[in-house]
């Protein structure tokens, strides 16, 4: 699972270097912030033969029930008739500096590309009444993540975001492989009796 991320100015200074080069029409809000569902972000998507930057709100609308959904897991994309479409003809990229998860003792813990780089997370979009939506797509957590969470997002290299947007063979091919490792950084730990000095 994914619930909340952080981006900040260098965040947004790549993202405006990757837009730029391709169709020079980016506009972002910098600002160092964490970002939560219902949340208005930065996503990368195609347009045309480019691609271009727009502000979607994340999570798609459960229908028949409130709430959101904000994950979408990579093992049955193609299969729900919620996302099919989207994985088929709407992907889109969700840049961030870091995401976050808890593990079971409630702890905190912020998960970073060892190379200081920027996550690229894969993720789908959709239009909703008014509003263009989008969801991030996990997969099974690697050696990285496991011991906090059992899913993670799908994590894309640099050189597989456009195959990701423009190329649905290899996209499918992206869904199916191992997220790179991460790093991980508690935001504290709890002490426990047992704990040795």
């Amino acid at each position: 699972m994914c619930g909340r991320y952080y981006v900040d100015d260098e965040t947004a200074r790549e993202i405006e270097k990757l837009v730029h080069d391709v169709d020079k029409k980016l506009r972002l809000n910098h600002q160092s912030k964490d970002l939560y569902p219902a949340q208005t972000a930065t996503v990368l998507h195609k347009e045309k033969d480019n691609i271009s930057a727009s502000d979607m709100i994340w999570g798609f609308p459960r229908f028949g029930t409130t709430g959101l959904l904000i994950n979408a897991r990579a093992e049955t994309l193609l299969e729900r008739p919620t996302f099919k479409e989207s994985a088929l003809y709407r992907r889109c990229i969700i840049p961030a500096r870091s995401f976050y998860e808890w593990n079971r003792q409630k702890e905190k813990v912020t998960f970073t590309r060892g190379d200081n780089s920027i996550l690229y997370m894969a993720g789908v979009y959709n239009m909703f009444k008014d509003d263009v939506r989008f969801v991030i797509i996990t997969t099974e957590a690697n050696e990285s993540v496991r011991s906090t969470h059992s899913r993670m997002p799908v994590i894309l290299e640099q050189n597989e975001l456009e195959n990701w947007v423009f190329d649905t063979q290899a996209a499918s091919f992206i869904l199916n492989k191992t997220p790179v490792p991460l790093v991980s950084e508690y935001e504290y730990h709890q002490q426990s009796i047992f704990d040795t000095p």
